[in-house]
């Protein structure tokens, strides 16, 4: 008998061995798939080159997300990690450069920053008895108001020594991905071999048996929390040395793909399971997805449904191979890996992981961005989430079709970071010219410079391009336009009046030019008053908000100044009956929603740039480039006021 059960227990080996290796590690299984597929589906994905992009684009995302291990181990939450992050880079900056501090002190400064916030979160959690999401989400909201009010709005360039952080050894391995080893290693050594690590996991697994265990459950809430704030700070740091500067913005919604990497890592949200390698997996995951879909040309819009699919499918596939290893156990007895359990949690995994490969392969056939043309072009977009760029998108594509080049357009989703990403894969993927509008001037430096290095030449579009060769310059004079929209709204108002200014997303270069401008141009009008200055970020309904808000402080107002359409449409809709009468609003952009309210009189006059014509003329120069044709420096397409006697030109 003992020899039988041997001989069974040897020929089937290997088979049980894989069988672990899938349904125990369904993170990791998942994660193979989409290497897998991704790698059939582009040739440009597999090469030595695109696999490091993948392991910094995952660094800042992993470094978050191992901070957040210890948070979700102990059954709490942080939603503070990206702000906190943008914090303490703003620290640093700001400490290096304008208050003189040593580097190394000013690090430090960055780093107490981190924990101070994380310490800040904890003690509310623990002796304020606030719920862990309300805790970090006012941390969230008063760690980017500090980096805001810290920076005054505005990106602050990064110290030289530290900045070597985003950089290569050797010229080809990436210091942000020895920094996110590094920090991985910690985790599990925190995790697993100290009592801190041990602790949350009794804490997590049940908080009140800890305590009555004689845990100081309170005291190790705020060690927890100080450690993802720590966590979060070298994040930052190496999000601010990969682009150079210190954005205030910076890492906006990172918090959700720290989350997410941890739960698809295999961690419980009810607490007391994780481990670092699957939080590192998980972040992986994400990267995996994002760097694949853009070189396989899908559509911007789709790839966040692709994301959201593949994360939901990961983690169905990681609670499949929970409940099939449980059902194996249980229904085997005597009988470990009994056939009938363990054959239908290996359909269950397949089943999985072909609907991971189908989702993706798809999409990616289906909505691809691409014309089908020899000539390869990448174009990426500061945001997609407002008309202009949207109209930029349409022109870029219409002269793409009819040159009959192949155009991929992403979206950075106003995020510097993801910008860097995306020329990372645009230049490691080979394209012949690359497009950018770029979401930061100086942080897109980087990135460009990397392309200079493969001889590709770079458009700049609407915005320029610092500390780089950008081969032309394709935009509207956005401090012209500004001058142009308080010329408008000064001969409408008579040469006299008050006025409120709502800007648009602080530390955004068309903000601050669009803003010089008009400021510049209200000179010449000194009985003109600005009552009011209040950011909406570019976005109709905090523009709706904000107007709201300022009618009932200011109610004696005789214009307005907004320095897109979409904010002064929202305006518009606060001021309701008096838009038009007794106040005139001015726009900026002449987007078909902005033209359609001058035509209506709502709207006085918006500063058009023509964004159809700023994409198709980019295109056009980036076809020539491509050739190795000659191209103008700078590319002017010009902007008109709008009105009502002249809009009919522009509908």
């Amino acid at each position: 008998m003992a020899t039988e059960t041997l001989k069974s227990d040897t020929g089937a080996g290997g088979t049980s061995v894989i069988r672990r290796v899938l349904l125990d590690n369904g993170a990791l299984s998942a994660l193979v798939v989409l290497v897998v597929a991704m790698s059939l589906l582009s040739g440009d994905f597999l090469t030595t080159q695109n696999l490091l992009n993948v392991g910094v684009q995952a660094a800042v995302t992993a470094i978050l997300a191992f901070g957040v291990t210890f948070v979700i181990v102990s059954a709490g939450i942080d939603l503070s990690v990206g702000s906190v992050a943008a914090l303490s880079a703003t620290v640093l900056a700001w400490s290096a450069t304008s208050a003189g501090v040593p580097v190394v002190l000013a690090v430090i400064l960055a780093i107490v920053t981190g924990i101070a916030c994380g310490f800040v979160n904890g003690a509310l959690i623990s002796y304020g008895k606030l719920p862990p999401f309300i805790a970090t989400l006012a941390m969230l909201s008063i760690a980017r108001g500090l980096s805001l009010v810290i920076s005054q709005g505005s990106p602050i360039a990064f110290p030289d020594s530290v900045s070597r952080l985003g950089d290569t050894l050797g010229g080809w391995l990436p210091v942000p991905v020895l920094v996110m080893i590094a920090m991985g290693l910690i985790t599990a050594l925190i995790l697993g071999r100290t009592f801190i690590g041990r602790s949350m996991y009794a804490i997590g697994g049940n908080e009140e048996a800890a305590r009555l265990s004689g845990l100081r459950v309170k005291r190790q809430k705020i060690v927890i929390y100080a450690l993802s704030g720590l966590f979060a700070a070298v994040a930052g740091i190496v999000l601010a040395s990969r682009l150079v500067s210190a954005q205030p913005q910076a890492a906006q919604g990172y918090e959700l793909d720290a989350i997410a990497a941890v739960v698809i890592g295999g961690a419980s949200l009810a607490g007391g399971v994780g481990k670092a390698s699957g939080t590192l997996i998980g972040a992986l995951i994400l990267a995996v997805l994002r760097n694949g879909l853009n070189l396989l040309s899908v559509s911007a819009f789709w790839q966040q449904v692709v994301i959201g699919v593949v994360i939901a499918l990961a983690v169905l596939l990681d609670t499949l191979r929970r409940k099939a290893g449980s059902g194996a156990a249980s229904s085997a007895g005597a009988a470990p890996g009994a056939p009938g359990a363990g054959r239908k949690g290996a359909f269950k995994f397949a089943g999985a992981a072909l609907a991971v490969a189908l989702v993706v392969g798809g999409v990616s056939y289906f909505n691809s961005g691409s014309s089908g043309g020899t000539t390869k072009v990448g174009m990426s977009l500061s945001t997609l989430n407002n008309p202009f760029f949207v109209q930029m998108k349409d022109g870029a594509q219409a002269e793409g079709k009819k040159a009959g080049i192949d155009l991929t357009v992403t979206d950075a989703q106003n995020d510097a970071s993801q910008q860097a990403n995306q020329l990372q894969n645009f230049t490691s993927s080979g394209v012949s010219s690359i497009i950018v509008n770029p979401v930061d001037s100086d942080a897109v430096g980087p990135g460009v410079r990397s392309a200079n290095k493969a001889d590709i030449p770079v458009i700049a579009a609407d915005r320029g391009v610092n500390k780089a060769d950008a081969a032309a310059l394709v935009a509207s004079d956005n401090v012209a336009g500004g001058k142009l929209a308080a010329d408008a709204l000064a001969d409408k108002l008579g040469g006299k009046g008050s006025i409120v200014i709502l800007q648009g997303t602080a530390g955004t270069s068309a903000s601050r030019e669009r803003g010089a401008g008009f400021a510049e141009g209200l000179k010449a009008y000194p009985d003109i008053k600005v009552v009011a200055k209040q950011p909406a970020d570019f976005d109709r309904t905090k523009g709706l908000d904000v107007m709201t808000n300022l009618v009932q402080s200011h109610p004696g107002i005789t214009g307005v100044f907004a320095e897109n359409d979409e904010m002064a449409l929202g305006a518009v809709k606060a001021l309701g009956t008096k838009a038009g009468k007794s106040v005139s609003v001015v726009g900026f952009d002449g987007t078909p929603d902005g033209l359609k309210a001058v035509e209506a009189g709502t709207l006085y006059a918006s500063v058009a740039q023509q964004p159809s014509e700023l994409g198709r003329i980019a295109v056009q120069n980036a076809v020539k480039a491509a050739k190795g044709e000659k191209v103008e420096k700078t590319v002017k397409v010009p902007v008109k006021v709008v009105t009502r006697e002249n809009v009919a030109d522009f509908s």
